[in-house]
């Protein structure tokens, strides 16, 4: 996964939207229980897909199994169950790559969500009244990742790429994550927080149970966030969540006590 990089651009551009999956991925098998081995082995056969890296071509057995930190024959193993589900291929002359499966899921992930209905249209709408880019992240562990985005239409803007991870806690999509746990007024303000030069608005998107489903916000230049730009932003941001919450069956009066 390509680090973000925040830079001033002179170009602009618009984050692609998924794509429907072409077939449906099969239904698991059922496991009965898994002992204390099973769940290792789960564990390691995790460690063999995560050791595939970006640019990588077709990985040998003995890097798979350099880089996960196991000996061949384990790897080996795993990576036979893994090629019999999809998750990885195995090519004639003995390289491994990810399989289709992951593809797979990954769509089913993306359309699971439900949210790209509701959220590109806030996101147009953010974009196009603001002039800045406008971004929707949700909450991984310990990590948000950016799993939507438009960029500013103007020349000068901040960077960012679909699927990046980025910390909680830090930037004010990071805070907003959190906002119901950690008490932070709303919407959650950020100059310079995270990114030098980058300021952000963002405000977490309540799902049917209460719970924060996702962080919606824009992000400008620092030397073009000013006062006016603010207080139009905070509104624009306030008005998408609360309206999206809505839209997700959640209660926007939890966000609206919560405002600054």
């Amino acid at each position: 996964m390509r680090k973000r990089q925040t830079q001033l651009v002179d170009q602009a551009g618009e984050a692609s939207r998924p794509k429907a999956a072409l077939q449906e991925v099969e239904p698991a098998r059922t496991v009965a229980g898994l002992s204390g081995e099973g769940v290792r082995a789960v564990d390691r056969a995790l460690v063999l897909l995560r050791a595939f890296r970006e640019d990588d071509g077709p990985l040998a057995l003995t890097e798979l199994s350099r880089r996960a930190g196991l000996n061949m024959t384990t790897a080996l193993r795993l990576l036979g169950t893994l090629e019999a589900h999809g998750f990885v291929k195995r090519l004639p002359a003995g390289g491994y790559l990810l399989g289709p499966t992951l593809l797979l899921l990954g769509d089913l992930f993306r359309r699971s969500l439900r949210l790209e209905h509701h959220v590109m249209p806030a996101l147009e709408r953010l974009r196009a009244e603001s002039r800045e880019s406008a971004t929707f992240f949700v909450r991984e562990g310990d990590q948000r990742r950016c799993v939507f985005r438009l960029d500013s239409p103007q020349l000068v803007r901040d960077v960012a790429h679909v699927g990046e991870a980025q910390p909680l806690g830090r930037g004010a999509h990071g805070r907003a994550l959190v906002a119901l746990e950690t008490g932070d007024s709303l919407p959650v303000v950020s100059r310079g927080e995270r990114l030098p030069g980058i300021a952000a608005i963002a405000c977490p998107v309540l799902d049917a149970e209460g719970k924060i489903a996702g962080s919606i916000g824009i992000t400008a230049p620092l030397y073009r966030f000013t006062p006016e730009l603010e207080q139009a932003c905070v509104k624009l941001v306030l008005r998408e969540a609360a309206e999206m919450t809505r839209d997700l069956g959640g209660d926007p009066g939890q966000l609206e006590r919560a405002v600054r």
